[in-house]
């Protein structure tokens, strides 16, 4: 979600001060929100056996979870304009230490997606939306190197959930590593305390109105109102533009997550050691580490930000086309390559999918964009991975699933290449007809202006004529 705006009460943030602990706070929150539906899929194989699930319900778990956490993206925006960051970070790591703690006594597939999708994912959204606010109402000319940081907790904590998961499988076993990994995802409350909220500090200079605080309430029920009629804006629709965007993104979010939830088992299934199964996660995490940022600086040159559309299309190509050739890697090594292309795909997709929305919105559209695309998102997100396992579950072979993601994104990716060059052409064709029109209108308006200008010289010409007429017969009298 994108951040909100300065602060309700229009003060100016500080960049900097208390704002980089804020920072810290986020990147753990936001970390644990990112990295915590891929990391669980370490757990899969051994939950599957026990519970006696197939790949398509086991699956169910991670797309449930990002589902909730896509979905309550809307309302965790508008909890936090009614009660600030602190409280609602806080709240959303005790849900998320609680749906893990008790996640590991389920004994039924159905008991986990209710535990660790819908009231986990439900806290993932709570962390994930107010660290990205309370970042916006601390800083403002350092705001992407703020925002950086915070989201480099996504890369940063899967390379170490997936070989700490796998540790603490080994260990504990799964109703174990649940239990311990509830406990670590307690300490989203404590990155919560660390967002002190900016109109107490910031806000509270000396009033001459005793009445501030009830305009503040008063501001902020406003603007929840406003949200709730914002991120329900059907009117994009009629936008060429944003629906190719959308179809596009739908395609992606449908393959992106099933390679990540399934790659360490299909290692396994390839005769790979768990540990170096669960490494390939920590792999594409740390070079996702690095692509991200990367990408942005290229996306920003001169020569390709006219064209950032193109680029990503390229970016899901790349994508898809990397999924498509992962059949083909059956050794570690070639695993490994697999692992790391993945993370430069990714991460490239990743680094450019607001950007591009915002390319075509503007600034002042994208939030209620953004909001609505998330809603929508959830739908591929939800069905993806139960889809790519049932798969799995037919065909007794995971070269079905990459075969099948991989072409649904390349497919995507291809798309948004062809409809862009299209909408960029209607859009120069409709801009060239407005020119005409227009300068059709100013020729028009200069005519008229020119007749009325004639009509209005037309009197005084007569006045002149009679004034003169009159002063004839004077000068005739006196001579």
């Amino acid at each position: 979600m994108p951040p909100a705006p300065a602060d309700v009460l229009g003060s100016k943030p500080l960049d900097g001060g208390w704002g980089w602990m804020v920072v810290i706070g986020a990147h753990i929150s936001i970390g644990f929100a990112y990295s915590t539906p891929k990391a669980l899929s370490i757990f899969f194989k051994d939950i599957q056996e026990d519970l006696q699930a197939g790949y398509s319900e086991i699956a169910w778990i991670s797309s449930i979870m990002l589902a909730a956490m896509y979905a309550g993206g809307p309302v965790s925006s508008m909890l936090v304009n009614r009660f600030g960051s602190r409280p609602i970070v806080i709240m959303g790591g005790l849900m998320c230490g609680v749906s893990m703690v008790t996640a590991s006594f389920g004994s039924s597939i159905a008991y986990l997606y209710f535990c660790i999708g819908v009231i986990g994912g439900c806290g993932l959204a709570f962390n994930l939306n107010a660290s990205l606010t309370i970042i916006s109402k601390y800083f403002l000319a350092r705001r992407p190197l703020a925002n950086g940081l915070a989201m480099a907790g996504s890369p940063v904590f899967l390379c170490f959930l997936a070989p700490l998961n796998q540790y603490l499988l080994g260990t504990y076993g799964w109703r174990g590593s649940l239990l311990i990994l509830g406990g670590l995802m307690l300490n989203c409350c404590v990155a919560g305390a660390l967002m002190r909220p900016v109109c107490k500090t910031l806000a509270c200079a000396p009033q001459q109105n005793v009445d501030r605080p009830n305009k503040c309430k008063t501001k902020i029920k406003g603007s929840c109102v406003k949200n709730t009629k914002k991120f329900v804006d059907l009117s994009f629709f009629r936008d060429r533009g944003f629906v190719i965007y959308l179809i596009g993104n739908v395609m992606f979010i449908f393959g992106a997550y099933a390679p990540i939830v399934f790659l360490s088992t299909y290692a396994v299934s390839q005769g790979v050691e768990k540990y170096s199964a669960a490494y390939l996660l920590s792999i594409m995490g740390f070079v996702d580490m690095f692509v991200r940022p990367g990408t942005g600086l290229v996306a920003n040159s001169k020569w390709i930000r006219p064209r950032i559309q193109y680029f990503f299309s390229f970016a899901m190509v790349f994508n898809g086309t990397c999924h498509l050739l992962c059949p083909l890697m059956r050794s570690y090594t070639l695993l490994v390559v697999y692992a790391v292309f993945f993370g430069v795909g990714f991460g490239m997709v990743f680094a450019l999918i607001f950007e591009c929305l915002m390319d075509l919105m503007g600034n002042q559209r994208f939030p209620s964009a953004v909001g609505l695309v998330t809603i929508v998102e959830c739908f591929p997100m939800l069905l993806g991975p139960p889809a790519a396992g049932l798969l799995v579950d037919i065909f007794g072979d995971y070269k079905y699933l990459f075969l099948m993601c991989g072409s649904v994104i390349t497919t995507g990716g291809l798309f948004l290449f062809v409809m862009n060059i299209y909408n960029y052409h209607m859009l120069e064709k409709e801009k060239r007809a407005k020119d005409r029109e227009r300068n059709q209108t100013n020729i028009e308006n200069q005519e008229q202006m020119s007749i009325s200008a004639a009509e209005m010289e037309q009197p005084e010409a007569e006045e002149t004529e009679m004034s003169a007429a009159q002063q004839d017969p004077e000068s005739a009298e006196t001579k």
